[in-house]
């Protein structure tokens, strides 16, 4: 992924108050630092580890505070929002990936390649 590429797409989610999960260049590199890559970060939230969910959870809030803690985001998780706030995290990590680009161009492409 390129860093051009990355769309920043907020999605409101109810806390303690009502915020926005936003995965910026800033939430990204926290994510990497903390996995090592976005490949295991993703791992780890699909195998349901707790603990990638609130960390996922934490870098998708700091745009809001940077000094927002995982332990503070952690606090404002119960299991009555628990199941909402891991499909608003994906739908989040999915609005800031690249588009896909459509398969048309690639087959105009090929079709007007002479060889």
């Amino acid at each position: 992924m390129a860093l051009h590429d990355i769309r920043e797409v907020r999605i409101p989610i109810e806390l303690d108050k009502p915020r926005s999960l936003l995965f910026d260049l800033n939430a990204f590199a926290e994510l990497e630092e903390r996995f090592g890559s976005m490949d295991k970060a993703f791992d780890a939230m699909q195998k349901g580890s707790l603990k990638a969910a609130r960390t996922l959870l934490w870098a998708g809030l700091l745009h809001e505070d940077a000094k927002l803690t995982e332990r503070a985001v952690g606090s404002m998780v119960t299991l009555g929002n628990l199941e909402s706030l891991m499909e608003s995290i994906t739908q989040a990590l999915m609005n800031a990936m690249p588009a896909e680009p459509s398969a048309a161009p690639a087959q105009e492409a090929v079709a007007a390649d002479p060889r």
